[in-house]
């Protein structure tokens, strides 16, 4: 008698979790497109980019989202931003978790994977805390951004555009319904202040969320929670002064404004390059220097398991630890009376590199398809990379070739240059080392 036997296959994580950005941008695509999505006709590839820009979180836009999209097109645009931002397959589990069905371990690695997490152990607790403290944030979040707003716009209205600026901006996307996005509200330091929160929050990543609720004391913080506080506060501390200084007499940025108005869009602008995208000045005419350290910023990015991109914030500690371990000559970085293992070092120097090399990549392309100058080109690439959103005013003036660049390194971006990598390369398991020779480096 011939017997059947079924055989699963089994996904790699990785590869599952570009599927289900891919998936998700498809679907986005072709909602985009359909007639009752947009006001005006849109062409596939302006859908694709825009619904790529959602899915990663990015920002980034061909037309003005709030003059071009009908009501049913904002409601796409906020649902690949959600899905994208928190995650396709956090959602999925928690469907599974809402009709009690039970979790294999397979879907265990896959959330492992998406959450940058060493264990599956507690993975669906975090899973589920994830969603119940997204939805709480943004509730509250809208509720008082509709109260702020209401005296300007009127309920209905300021229901509509608190909807959807907390989400854009808990996601990191920096999409606006405004047409020239947060501009027109820079003289509001409150509704600034509460989407800054909004967006640092998200991008800060939910595992340190987690970790601060659960132990209040500084002490008992695990090292990463330790390096994200103190590394977002500083740095965001030191950008703040930064622009201020360097755009203070800027009159066509920040320099006409009262001396409390600087501040408060001196903070946003330093905050949001971390990937948040909104921008409460015009990019096109910022100074040099403002311009180099954004797409610093822009380039490092968040945390880990979170909202935001980037090489992310830990990773551009690990590397300074080490830098200065070795000059040092200590064997391993140290910090806060912990040591860090040699095999983060590795993996944080491999994707500081593999990115570096992906962002020089993406501007040679970038420069080869389009007749623009260099420095919005190159600010154009860090910002797509970073999945960040902001711009010096060319995203609309792209080809269609320079379109497709752009989304294809928003996805990278977003699934993260490392995750490709494995995908592409098959990692090789020998059981023999070759002998050690010297080479001469610096």
């Amino acid at each position: 008698m011939l017997t059947i036997t079924k055989k699963r296959i089994k996904i790699p994580p990785p590869l599952l979790i570009s599927g289900s950005f891919l998936l998700l941008i498809l679907i986005g695509t072709i909602l985009l497109k359909l007639p009752i999505a947009t006001t005006e006709p849109i062409s596939w590839t302006d859908a694709i980019f825009v619904a790529t820009s959602a899915t990663t979180v990015t920002g980034l836009s061909v037309f003005d989202p709030g003059t071009v999209l009908t009501a049913f097109g904002e409601a796409v645009l906020l649902v690949l931003i959600q899905f994208g931002g928190i995650g396709l397959m956090t959602f999925a589990v928690a469907v599974l978790i809402m009709f009690r069905k039970k979790i294999g371990f397979q879907n265990r690695l896959y959330l492992r994977e998406a959450f940058s997490q060493n264990t599956v152990g507690g993975i669906i607790k975090l899973a589920k805390s994830i969603i119940i403290f997204a939805f709480i944030v943004e509730a509250i979040g809208i509720t008082i951004l509709t109260f702020y707003w209401m005296p300007e716009y009127g309920f209905s209205k300021a229901l509509h555009l608190s909807i959807f600026h907390v989400i854009s901006a808990f996601n990191n996307a920096g999409f606006s319904l405004f047409p020239d996005n947060l501009i027109g509200v820079q003289d509001q330091p409150f509704a600034l202040f509460l989407l800054s929160s909004l967006f640092i929050v998200g991008g800060i990543g939910f595992t340190v969320v987690l970790d601060l609720y659960q132990h209040k004391s500084f002490q008992r913080w695990s090292l990463h929670t330790k390096l994200m506080v103190s590394g977002t506060i500083l740095i965001n501390l030191a950008a703040t002064i930064m622009v201020l200084v360097l755009e203070y007499n800027n009159k066509a940025t920040i320099g006409a404004m009262s001396l409390g108005n600087k501040i408060s869009a001196a903070y946003f602008t330093a905050v949001t390059p971390r990937t948040a995208g909104f921008n409460v000045v015009d990019y096109s005419v910022m100074e040099d220097p403002t311009l180099l350290l954004t797409m610093i910023l822009m380039f490092i990015g968040g945390g880990s398991a979170s909202t935001a991109s980037g090489i992310k914030l830990t990773t551009f500690i690990v590397v300074v630890l080490s830098t200065l371990a070795f000059l040092r000559s200590q064997r391993e970085p140290e910090i806060f009376g912990r040591s860090i293992r040699m095999e983060i070092t590795i993996r944080s120097l491999a994707i500081t590199t593999i990115s570096i090399l992906t962002v020089w990549i993406f501007i040679f392309l970038l420069t080869i398809s389009e007749s623009l100058p260099f420095l919005p080109l190159a600010f154009e690439v860090v910002s797509a990379f970073g999945t960040v959103g902001l711009s010096m005013g060319v995203t609309g003036q792209l080809s269609d070739l320079g379109e497709l660049i752009l989304s294809v390194l928003m996805f990278i971006g977003r699934i993260g240059p490392l995750t490709l990598f494995f995908l592409l390369l098959k990692p090789k398991k020998e059981n023999f080392r070759y002998p050690y020779d010297q080479v001469f480096t610096g």
